[in-house]
Order: C-alpha cells, then sequence, then structure tokens
C-alpha cells in the first residue's frame, strides 16, 4: 500500500509548494478536470468515482468537462456504510474496526468503483466535513483513495474550513490525485 500525507495548499510542515506543486495549487478544478479527462482518453483509461463525503460533486466537476464521455464511466454515490458495503464490497468489518474515514476504506471504496464500474481508475472521497465529528474523528479529516492498474493509494488530507468550503477542497484535492496518478502534463 502506497500512502501519502499531505494537506490541500500547503506541505505538511504549513509551508508553500514549489515548482510543479504550486502550479498544480494554483490551477482551477475546471483545468485540472480537463486535464484529467484528457490524459485519460490519450492512455485509452476508463475514469470513475467512489464518494462520500463529496456527495458526487468529484463526478459533476469531471463531467462538466467537454468530451468527458470519452473517458468518464461513471460514480458511486456512497454516503451510507450500507451502501459501502453491498455497492462497493467494503468489508463490514472493516468499517467497524476503522470506521469509515480511514486510508483502508478509501483504498476499498476505490478499489470496489473499479470492479463496480469496470473502469481502469478510480478516485474516492471519504471523510468529515463537519459541523460534528465523525466516526472519532475531527472535522476536516478527509482520506482520498485511488485504485488502477499500478495498484492502490491514499492520501489524508486535514483540512480547514466550514461544511462546503472541506468538500470542494475535497474535490479539488482529488483532481489533483487523479492528474498526478495519470502522469497528466499541460
Amino acid at each position: 500500500m502506497d500512502t501519502a500525507n499531505t494537506t490541500s495548499g500547503t506541505a505538511a510542515d504549513g509551508a508553500r509548494p514549489s515548482g510543479a506543486d504550486e502550479a498544480l495549487a494554483e490551477e482551477t478544478v475546471e483545468s485540472l478536470a480537463s486535464r484529467a479527462v484528457r490524459a485519460a482518453s490519450a492512455a485509452g483509461l476508463s475514469l470513475g468515482t467512489a464518494e462520500s463525503l463529496t456527495g458526487g460533486a468529484l463526478a459533476a466537476a469531471i463531467v462538466s468537462v467537454p468530451g468527458a464521455s470519452a473517458a468518464f464511466e461513471g460514480s458511486v454515490v456512497s454516503y451510507s456504510h450500507a451502501v459501502k458495503q453491498r455497492v462497493l464490497g467494503v468489508e463490514a468489518q472493516l468499517l467497524e474496526r476503522t470506521g469509515a474515514v480511514s486510508s483502508e476504506v478509501a483504498e476499498a471504496m476505490a478499489s470496489g468503483a473499479r470492479t463496480a464500474l469496470g473502469i481502469d481508475v478510480a478516485v474516492s472521497t471519504t471523510g468529515v466535513a463537519g459541523p460534528e465529528p465523525h466516526d472519532g474523528q475531527p472535522v476536516g479529516t478527509v482520506w482520498l483513495g485511488a485504485a488502477g492498474p499500478r495498484g492502490l493509494s491514499s492520501r489524508l488530507l486535514r483540512l480547514e474550513g466550514d461544511r462546503e468550503q472541506i468538500r470542494r477542497l475535497s474535490v479539488r484535492a482529488a483532481l489533483e490525485m487523479l492528474v498526478e496518478i495519470l502522469g497528466a502534463s499541460q
């Protein structure tokens, strides 16, 4: 398992990102989504999402790109544990042991979306947008997961803001992760 820890917009130590990371930090959600779609289309890869706290907003950002249908197949909005289990195949024991907000669940969601949707690359979002903590996790704790031909990975975000800001920042970070996975360049 390749697990990376990061925060959105700043490096783990609070410093501003530099170089290519800075370019990503300044890029719009629309541009990131466009880059992901172009890269996936050029590589002949199909994309999909599994979303909890973002509730379909990640998929909406992707499908807002003209020509997204060349790569994007679909999304599973799995807000409840029951849908995570039934549709994405996340094991009940895992959810009981870690709660829904964990690297393992984020990776299982992405892997499950890859299987359920029959796609090459899936990105998932699970976390706590607030206003209250959930599953023992503080507001702003978000895990992103990815599943693709190279395996599974996850990324921890510690975000600040209100519910809507956390959800927006999560969408942006998931698109950044997708662009990185696809090796997309401008």
